[in-house]
């Protein structure tokens, strides 16, 4: 079998899953606009360069739809030329909110296409507005629906969608609905596990363990979308109750969704001198490597985990994973996962007053937690357990791939199409 999978930093969400199908003996393709890690077996097709966006609603996307066009022509253009040289896949299987998939049926109007249905922009109920400040303006619902159009777009052609949770399943039109699965892609639980003797060494050479009042923070970014502003109001009245408490944030400076003025830096240092966040207690590492992030997870005291309604953070799964104390926004999808004070503890994700009330408790009484930890623990392993969720997205692979696909007539292609693709493999 061979499969095609279509992603614009990839293999991003396809990365185990192309693991496990090279290893039984699939072979496998990536087409991306840039690699975010490399997969032994994986033959890689770039398409270019700047030929999409990323972000949440809040992002001020201009021009809306024209670059996920680009890259949806970009991919259709290296399908073809695939199919033309004998290398037609048997499957395509790709992220259907930057444009890649737009134009798969075009190129191969007989090969199944799965579509990766991560998150459709409603005017409510979810990121957009959730922020009682934010203002939403006129041309921003038009960029909004740009986006969705792209994937309208694509969601007319597959042939089965996956999306990661209900909630992320329940944003999208509802005629399309029937056609998704909720399916993760899963997450590393063998990797991501407790460790009552692990260790975390901060950046001025102390080294934290289990048992320490570390209080941890994770994202992409250290942004709105995932509560940092939040977290830092927290965690200064923290400071203040619990002198010994010590504060170590994991993410970047830029954005990685939504939008907001200045640099991610400037944010940063703002709320901190706001607050007055003790600098000597408080650890910003950075984006750091996946090991020291499931090591600090290992030596949590109190994971803050806190979201827009927007899509979940592999993250937050592997801190449960690593029975860190996980206290987390009561907002979609989290509430999926989490069912307060058996699994974690919720919180408004405004209220940081209730966020900080959480944090001390953790701390002040760890020993309250402990079947939160291990239930936790159980929650991440038997839903979002790695072999299991490839096993099935496997199985589900297959059956697609056996079944008809849609049925067209192909268009005829002129000779001078047929040249060959140019090939950038990662070995």
């Amino acid at each position: 079998m061979h499969i095609v999978f279509v992603h614009r930093h990839g293999p991003g969400q396809f990365v185990h899953l192309a693991q496990r199908l090279i290893s039984d003996g699939w072979t496998a393709t990536l087409i991306c606009e840039s690699m975010d890690r490399p997969v032994p077996g994986l033959r890689v097709f770039r398409y270019g360069e700047n030929s999409g966006r990323q972000g949440g609603a809040g992002e001020n996307a201009g021009g809306g739809s024209v670059p996920y066009i680009v890259a949806g022509r970009r991919v259709a253009d290296i399908l073809n030329r695939l199919s033309l040289n004998g290398r037609k896949p048997d499957l395509v299987m790709g992220h259907i909110g930057w444009g890649g998939m737009m134009f798969v049926k075009d190129a191969l109007p007989d090969v199944p296409a799965i579509g990766y249905c991560e998150y459709y922009f409603q005017p409510q109920g979810g990121d957009l507005g959730f922020a009682p400040s934010e203002q939403i303006s006129f041309q921003h619902r038009q960029t909004v629906r740009l986006r969705n159009a792209v994937q309208l777009a694509t969601l007319e052609q597959i042939d089965v969608g996956i999306s990661p949770t209900a909630w992320q399943k329940s944003r999208f039109p509802q005629e399309f609905q029937s056609k998704i699965v909720v399916q993760h892609e899963g997450i590393d639980t063998l990797r991501a596990r407790p460790d009552a003797v692990a260790g975390f060494r901060l950046p001025n050479g102390q080294l934290m363990t289990a048992g320490d009042p570390v209080v941890t923070f994770a994202a992409r970014s250290l942004e709105p979308y995932r509560g940092f502003p939040q977290f830092v109001k927290a965690a200064a009245q923290v400071a203040a109750q619990i002198p010994e408490a010590q504060f170590v944030i994991a993410g970047g400076d830029g954005v990685s969704y939504g939008h907001q003025s200045g640099k991610g830096s400037e944010l940063r240092n703002r709320l901190v001198a706001e607050t007055g966040l003790p600098q000597d207690r408080t650890h910003f590492l950075g984006r750091v490597p996946h090991q020291n992030l499931i090591q600090l997870f290992q030596v949590s005291a109190a994971h803050v985990y806190l979201t827009y309604p927007f899509v979940l953070s592999w993250s937050f799964l592997e801190a449960m994973a690593c029975e860190a104390p996980v206290i987390a926004s009561n907002t979609a999808p989290v509430q999926e996962v989490i069912r307060h004070k058996r699994n974690g503890t919720l919180v408004d994700f405004w209220d940081t007053n209730a966020l900080a009330e959480e944090i001390c408790s953790a701390l002040i009484d760890p020993k309250s937690r402990f079947d939160m930890r291990r239930a936790a623990r159980r929650t991440a392993v038997e839903r979002f357990e790695l072999s299991g969720c490839t096993l099935r997205l496997q199985s589900m692979l297959q059956k697609v791939s056996k079944s008809r696909a849609r049925t067209s007539t192909p268009a005829k292609i002129s000779e001078q199409t047929r040249q060959p693709a140019v090939e950038r493999g990662l070995a």
